[in-house]
């Protein structure tokens, strides 16, 4: 063997050294991650996220997987000629709209992820928010804010997060399953809720009393100035956020994701992460070395 592919070698050793004391310091220990964007799209992307989720699992960690799937819930809306509606990054739903997003999310995209890590190694058991009362939901009346104050619009069957039983989910997690969640939820009456997963992954992190709640998007993270996109923040306080929500310096799909970081970290999370998931392997980048990727979102 030659000196330079001796030195591959070594590079590749080093890199699990650096490993070391992440896989320590999150034996056992629970991450929460809200899987979408271009990484539920993309056939590389795909198997990256898989891989390391299988990978966390392998180490000893407690990956659960909470997804979305907007691209393919609009694309199934407009087959029937419904036009898609949004408010701060919240899909209106009516009727029709919550069980065509329950179909897509539960019938589809849950399975098709499950079957995805089990082919990869893993051993995964797919879940939504209706299975064991996982996430008790009521209609969410949305507030706006801004500087201009404050507007109240009514998003149809779009809920809002009472209760999270998450014996269903450290039944799994003992019994050495992946949990994969669908973001639906079920009112009293039986009825079905459309629950953004970025809000589901939140408050789900929270109920877990996770160590890490890891939100994957299409954006390298959250910027000082959106339009410029020049100033990435590597470190957020909470109250920094509610600021920039306010100054509109945070709109749009952002909100929901920035919201449930603050929720997560009000439920005792250590730390929450908004990481580029376009970036191959960034969740691997984010939890097991030194330099993380994102904007990391801490209580303050």
């Amino acid at each position: 063997m030659g000196f330079q592919e001796l030195s591959e070698y070594v590079k590749k050793a080093e890199v699990l050294i650096e490993a070391l004391p992440y896989i320590k310091a999150f034996h056992q220990k629970t991450i929460v991650i809200k899987y979408g964007g271009n990484a539920m799209i993309e056939d590389d992307l795909k198997k990256a996220v898989v891989t390391d989720v299988v990978l966390m699992k392998y180490v000893g960690m407690n990956p659960v997987l909470v997804h979305g799937g907007g691209p393919e819930i609009t694309t199934f809306m407009e087959r029937v000629g419904k036009k898609p509606e949004f408010v701060d990054g919240l899909r209106i739903s009516d009727k029709e709209t919550v069980e065509l997003a329950e179909m897509v999310l539960a019938g589809k995209l849950n399975k098709e992820i499950v079957s995805l890590i089990n082919r990869s190694g893993g051993r995964a058991v797919g879940i939504c928010g209706k299975d064991a009362g996982l996430i008790i939901a009521k209609k969410k009346l949305h507030k706006s804010e801004t500087i201009n104050g404050a507007t109240v619009k009514d998003l149809g069957f779009v809920g809002e997060i009472e209760k999270v039983n998450t014996e269903i989910i450290e039944t799994l997690i003992r019994g050495g399953y992946i949990p994969v969640v669908a973001p639906t939820g079920v009112g009293e009456e039986g009825e079905s809720y459309n629950i953004n997963a970025d809000t589901a992954a939140g408050e789900l992190a929270a109920a877990l009393k996770a160590d890490k709640l890891v939100l994957l998007t299409d954006v390298e993270g959250i910027f000082r100035d959106p339009t410029s996109r020049t100033e990435l923040i590597s470190t957020l306080k909470s109250s920094e956020v509610r600021a920039m929500i306010r100054d509109g310096n945070i709109e749009g799909g952002m909100i929901p994701k920035v919201q449930a970081c603050i929720r997560a970290l009000e439920g005792n999370v250590t730390k929450a992460h908004i990481i580029d998931g376009r970036i191959p392997h960034s969740l691997l980048l984010e939890i097991f070395t030194d330099r993380g990727v994102g904007t990391e979102v801490v209580m303050g």
